[in-house]
């Protein structure tokens, strides 16, 4: 991870030389933040033009893995799409020629380099991390003006683009509120600026904003999107777990309450009693645990080298480490410790302790560490964490 130029600090990587601190104190969820330098290849190892050409002649996308789109006219998913589901290349070409954005989504999922970054970027926002990728042909226009239900950091690869920013009009919207134009006017215009290669903007969901690839060069643009826990989320898991404990939460609300005679007196009463309830019993912790333990167990191992490296675990006197950015929690089960990691759940002796302790201590171990469960089950603790992707060869 390290050898990645993200690797060393990734929210450096986009916002620097912006300290993370101010990001957080001053500009996460409450207002953009707009990053030029000059350092077109700054971001050069995630992506390129023609590492996408490549990609679009030698791989099958499925329509789940593309899309397109401009401003004016719209482009509908027919124009590019076979009716086996899959991308028609040639379309994609010609609609492209044509002022078509075209649109990679989710190609983290499948590229190792866009992967490793999204995982540091996890492990410093505790929330899943996607990237949808963006070409644009010059002086064209993907999207009218429109908010996103999610933050959003902008790394702009390749060209330039000049983005517009309008008064905000949701303050934080839910996740799946979608930009409705009927509903919502972009207001005035507070901000213009061009991200050039190399340049960065963090914007902020709800924050009406459009964009337009502008001279002579190709824009090409990843768009990092937080999908966040939020406090209400919290929230209705601790009222669920009191509701799993008090049967007056699972009654039926009152027969008739949706006549227009229905008089509410009796079913403000029991609300109030409710409320009380969750006032007192409500636990942070309990709710807390699970969505850390939810949040880790949904992140996909890190596998990369677990078949080239297949002996690695068996070999005497290996090294060993743990990966940066691999999220856990140590757990007790009886007599049993329970590492949750990317991936699942990892089984050990209570034995295996002491070997654990170093093991997320980040300290440099071998097989040695894990001898007081024995030599069955120190290689067995080993391979786990080996095959899992907890831990990387070092020596």
């Amino acid at each position: 991870m390290a050898d990645h130029p993200w690797g060393r600090d990734v929210l450096d990587y986009c916002i620097g030389p912006n300290g993370s601190e101010d990001f957080f104190k001053s500009y996460f969820e409450q207002k953009a933040l707009i990053v030029s330098r000059n350092e077109p290849d700054r971001y050069k190892e995630l992506l390129s033009v023609a590492r996408i050409d490549t990609l679009l002649a030698s791989r099958d996308f499925h329509g789940d893995d593309v899309d397109m789109a401009r401003a004016d006219p719209p482009i509908t998913r027919d124009q590019f799409l076979l009716s086996n589901g899959y991308a028609d290349r040639g379309a994609i070409a010609n609609l492209y020629q044509e002022g078509g954005t075209l649109i990679l989504p989710h190609l983290h999922q499948a590229d190792l380099g866009l992967k490793s970054f999204c995982r540091a970027m996890e492990s410093i926002f505790t929330s899943h991390v996607q990237t949808n990728i963006y070409l644009t042909p010059p002086n064209n226009q993907g999207f009218r003006t429109h908010y996103d239900d999610h933050d959003v950091f902008v790394l702009q690869v390749e060209g330039e683009k000049l983005w517009r920013l309008y008064d905000q009009s949701v303050d934080k919207p839910y996740r799946g509120e979608g930009f409705n134009p009927d509903h919502v006017q972009p207001g005035e215009l507070v901000e213009e600026f061009v991200l050039k290669a190399g340049d960065c903007a963090y914007v902020p969901r709800g924050l009406m904003h459009d964009a337009q690839a502008q001279g002579s060069a190709d824009s090409l643009h990843i768009t990092v999107g937080m999908i966040v826990k939020t406090w209400a989320d919290l929230m209705l898991e601790a009222v669920s777990e009191v509701a799993l404990r008090h049967p007056e939460f699972r009654q039926s609300l009152p027969p008739g309450y949706a006549r227009a005679d229905y008089d509410r007196a009796q079913a403000e009463a029991h609300f109030n009693s409710l409320v009380k309830i969750i006032a007192e019993e409500a636990n942070l912790e309990n709710a807390f645990d699970l969505f850390v333990d939810n949040f880790i167990r949904s992140r996909p191992p890190y596998s990369e080298g677990a078949i080239t490296g297949r002996g690695a675990a068996t070999t005497p006197g290996a090294k060993f480490r743990i990966r940066p950015d691999i999220p856990w929690r140590l757990a007790e089960d009886e007599d049993r410790l329970v590492l949750i990691t990317a991936g699942g759940e990892l089984i050990f002796p209570s034995a295996a302790e002491a070997g654990l302790d170093k093991v997320l201590d980040g300290e440099v171990f071998n097989l040695s560490a894990f001898e007081a469960a024995g030599e069955e089950e120190a290689q067995k603790a080993l391979n786990q964490l080996f095959g899992y992707g907890v831990i990387e060869r070092v020596g």
